[in-house]
C-alpha cells in the first residue's frame, strides 16, 4: 500500500489551468453565499414550486447544496462512528446494534420528530426547514459509508497492524497512516452510493406533508415531484434532464479523480497493466494551486501529528484520566436518563393503538419482508458478475463508472408513476410491482460494493492465478469471492436496509394528486406520516427496525464474523 509523502515547496509558474482553478473555487463560493442569503429570514408557507424551465438553475443549485452539506455531516460521522465502534469489543458490542436499528428506520419516520425539533429551534425561520431537510438527505446517505469503513477497519491485514505497533504509531498515527488509506477504495465507492442514495430520496426530502400540513422548499426534487403531482410527464423529463447533467459532471470532476487516486492504496507488489485514467486529475495535478494546496495540507497534518504525540504525552497524567472517565460517567447517566423518558414517551403514543391496527402492521410487515427478501435476491443475481467484470477491467471501468453512476443517481421515485401506469396495465399492479421498484434503488448497494471489492484484489494474486491457470468456478471460489466477500456483506447489509427503507416509497406512491399504494409497512408509515397518525407511524417503524436488526444479528453478523476471520488478505 502506497502512502502519499509530502513534496517541498517550489517556486511554480501560473498557467491557465490556475486561473481556472481559481475562478471555479470562486464560483462556488460565490453560489455558498448566495443560497446562504436564500436560507435566512421567515419560511413562506404558501411557497409555490413553478414548473417554468428557467427556475431549474436556480432550484439545482439549492438542492446541490443541500446534498453536499449532508454528504460532508455523513462522510464525519462515517469515520467517528465506524472508528468508535472498532477501537473496542464493548464499543462494537453496543455501537453496531444501534447503527443496524438507524439503518433501519426509513426517511420518513425521522421526518416528524426531526422537523418538528427544528420547527422549536428555529420557529417560523426558513434555517430550521433547511437544517431538518439536510438531516433527513443525512439519513439516507450515512449508513452504508459508515459500515463500509467500519467493514474495512476490521478486515485490516495483521503484519500491517503489526508494523504500525513496531514503529509504535499513537492511535491518530494510525487512523492517519493505516486505517484511512485502507479504507480509501471502499469509502469512496460507497460515497458515491450515498450521494446517490441523497438523490434519491431529494424528493421526499424538500417536499413532505405532516400532519395536514404542507412543507415544501424550492429545489430540484421538489421541482420533479411538483410535476409528478401534476402529472406532467414533460417537466418530470426536464427535471430528470438537468438531474442526468449535474450527476454527470460531478462524476467526471469529483468522483472518477477519487477513483483513480484511491488506486494508490491497492494493495499490490505488481504494477497493474491498465491503470485507470482521469483527465481532470491529470490537469489538477498540474495546477499550482493544487500543489500549493497539497503542500500546505501535508504540513498541517504533520504539524496535527506531532500535537497527537505531545496530547498523548500529557493525557497520561493521572488527572486528566480521573475526569475523563467521571466525563463518561455523567454522559453515560445523562443517556440512561433520556433513554427511560424516551421509552415512557414512546409507551404514551403507543398505547393508542388498537389490536386491529397492531394485527393489520403484523400482517403488512410480512408481505414486506417478501418483497424486499426478492428484491436483495433478484439485484445479487446480476450484480456479483457484472460488479466483478466492471472491478477487475481498468478499461471497462473507464467506460460504465459514470454510467452506472448515472442510472444510479436518476430518482426512480421520480419515474416511480410511469413504471406504476405501465405495471397495472400489464396486470398485476403494486403488488408485484413494489418488488422492481425496490430493485431500482437495492441494486446500486450491491454493485458499488462489488465493483470496490473486486478493484482492490491485489494484481499479484491474479496474475498467480493466470499462471497456473485457474479459470471459470475455481477461479471464482479460490480468488473472487474470497476477495470481495467484506465487501459483499458490507452491500449486503446496506442493500436489505435499503430495501426496508425503500418501502416507504415504493408501496405508497402519488401520482396526479391519486395515492397508489398496496400492503405492507413502507406503506403504513407514508399513510399515517402524511395523517399525523404517530402511533401507528412509531409501531410500524419499530416493527421493521425489529425486522431488520434480527435478520442482521442472525445472518448478516455471522457472515461479517467470517468475513472478518477467514477472507483477510494476510
Amino acid at each position: 500500500m502506497k502512502i502519499p509523502i509530502s513534496i517541498p515547496a517550489e517556486t511554480f509558474r501560473i498557467r491557465a489551468i490556475d486561473i481556472i482553478v481559481f475562478l471555479i473555487i470562486t464560483g462556488v463560493l460565490s453560489m455558498i453565499v448566495y443560497i446562504a442569503s436564500q436560507w435566512s429570514g421567515e419560511y413562506d408557507r404558501t411557497i409555490e414550486i413553478d414548473l417554468n424551465p428557467a427556475k431549474i438553475p436556480e432550484y439545482s443549485a439549492q438542492s446541490l447544496t443541500r446534498l453536499f452539506l449532508a454528504y460532508l455531516l455523513s462522510f464525519a460521522f462515517s469515520i467517528w462512528y465506524g472508528y468508535t465502534a472498532s477501537r473496542s469489543k464493548i464499543h462494537e458490542k453496543i455501537m453496531i446494534p444501534i447503527l443496524d436499528i438507524l439503518q433501519s428506520i426509513p426517511v420518513l419516520s425521522f421526518l416528524p420528530g426531526v422537523v418538528l425539533a427544528m420547527i422549536s429551534l428555529f420557529p417560523g425561520q426558513r434555517i430550521g426547514i433547511e437544517i431538518a431537510c439536510i438531516i433527513l438527505i443525512f439519513t439516507g446517505q450515512v449508513w452504508n459509508m459508515t459500515y463500509s469503513f467500519y467493514h474495512s477497519v476490521n478486515t485490516i491485514p495483521k503484519e500491517m497492524i503489526e508494523v504500525v505497533r513496531l514503529y509504535k504509531f499513537n492511535k491518530f498515527s494510525k487512523f492517519l497512516r493505516l486505517d484511512l488509506p485502507f479504507s480509501a477504495i471502499g469509502l469512496i465507492w460507497n460515497s458515491i452510493m450515498s450521494v446517490a442514495g441523497g438523490w434519491f430520496f431529494l424528493m421526499a426530502c424538500e417536499m413532505f406533508i405532516l400532519e395536514g400540513k404542507d412543507f415544501r422548499l424550492p429545489g430540484l426534487g421538489s421541482y420533479i415531484q411538483t410535476a409528478a403531482n401534476a402529472g406532467s410527464i414533460e417537466h418530470i423529463f426536464y427535471g430528470l434532464g438537468t438531474m442526468v447533467f449535474l450527476i454527470t459532471v460531478i462524476d467526471i470532476v469529483i468522483w472518477r479523480p477519487l477513483v483513480v487516486w484511491s488506486q494508490k492504496f491497492r494493495m499490490d507488489t505488481v504494477q497493474p497493466e491498465d491503470e485507470r485514467e482521469s483527465v481532470v486529475l491529470n490537469i489538477l495535478t498540474g495546477s499550482v494551486l493544487f500543489k500549493k494546496f497539497g503542500y500546505a495540507l501535508n504540513k498541517i497534518i504533520s504539524a496535527c501529528e506531532k500535537l497527537s504525540y505531545k496530547t498523548m504525552i500529557k493525557t497520561e497524567s493521572k488527572a486528566i484520566k480521573n475526569i475523563s472517565k467521571f466525563t463518561g460517567v455523567i454522559i453515560t447517566i445523562a443517556s440512561i436518563i433520556l433513554l427511560l423518558w424516551l421509552i415512557i414517551k414512546a409507551f404514551s403514543i403507543v398505547s393508542q393503538v388498537s389490536l386491529e391496527d397492531i394485527w393489520n402492521i403484523i400482517s403488512a410487515a410480512f408481505f414486506s419482508l417478501l418483497r424486499t427478501s426478492a428484491a436483495v435476491i433478484l439485484a445479487l443475481t446480476w450484480t456479483l458478475p457484472v460488479g466483478v467484470y466492471i472491478g477487475m477491467n481498468a478499461k471497462v471501468a473507464k467506460l460504465l463508472q459514470g454510467i452506472i453512476q448515472i442510472i444510479a443517481s436518476i430518482p426512480a421515485t421520480a419515474v416511480f408513476p410511469v413504471i406504476v401506469l405501465f405495471l397495472i396495465k400489464i396486470g398485476g399492479g403494486l403488488d408485484i410491482g413494489a418488488i422492481f421498484l425496490m430493485l431500482l434503488g437495492v441494486q446500486w448497494y450491491l454493485l458499488f460494493n462489488i465493483i470496490a471489492g473486486a478493484s482492490a484484489i491485489p494484481k499479484d494474486l491474479i496474475e498467480i492465478s493466470k499462471a497456473y491457470g485457474i479459470k471459470g468456478f475455481k477461479k471464482w471460489k479460490t480468488l473472487i469471492l474470497p476477495c470481495i466477500f467484506p465487501y459483499l456483506i458490507t452491500g449486503l447489509i446496506t442493500a436489505y436496509g435499503g430495501a426496508w427503507n425503500a418501502t416507504i416509497v415504493c408501496e405508497y406512491v402519488s401520482f396526479g394528486g391519486d395515492i397508489i399504494s398496496t400492503k405492507g409497512l413502507g406503506s403504513l408509515i407514508s399513510s399515517s406520516s402524511a395523517e399525523g397518525k404517530f402511533g401507528i407511524l412509531l409501531l410500524s417503524t419499530l416493527t421493521m427496525s425489529f425486522m431488520v436488526v434480527a435478520i442482521n444479528r442472525l445472518l448478516w453478523k455471522r457472515l461479517f464474523i467470517i468475513a472478518k476471520n477467514k477472507f483477510i488478505l494476510d
